[in-house]
Parts: C-alpha cells; sequence; structure tokens
C-alpha cells in the first residue's frame, strides 16, 4: 500500500503563512528536506522533532516528488 503524503501534509494560510507543513506540527515540509539534504538521517529527525514519525518523513518526500 503506497504512503498517501496528502494526508500527512497540510498547507493552511493560518499556518506557517501557507506553507506546506506536517499535520498537527508547524513543522515545515521545507525544513525537513533541507535537513534531508544536508546529511542528517531520519533518524537525527525523530530525536530532533519527538512528535513527527518515519511516515511523516517520508510523506515529505512524497510530496516534494510531486510538486511542480
Amino acid at each position: 500500500m503506497a504512503l498517501n503524503w496528502q494526508e500527512r501534509i497540510l498547507s493552511d494560510p493560518k499556518i506557517m503563512f501557507g506553507k506546506p507543513v506536517i499535520r498537527g506540527t508547524r513543522i515545515p515540509v521545507e525544513l525537513v528536506l533541507e535537513k534531508l539534504a544536508n546529511g542528517e538521517t531520519i533518524e537525527d529527525l525523530l530525536v530532533a522533532y519527538p512528535r513527527i514519525t518515519q511516515e511523516d518523513v517520508s510523506s515529505c518526500l512524497f510530496y516534494a516528488q510531486h510538486s511542480e
């Protein structure tokens, strides 16, 4: 079963000026992607941001893949 990133990523003008964030947090997708690009691991992110899950991080990657 494929991960449904749309259930985990939210873009709401009232939250972080409409930037896509992980649902239920104020953690922008952009931040997660930037940290991964700079060499941090998923495990590093889960320790630094205990409110997110591995599925949330994967959703950020799927979001980036499907965004224009």
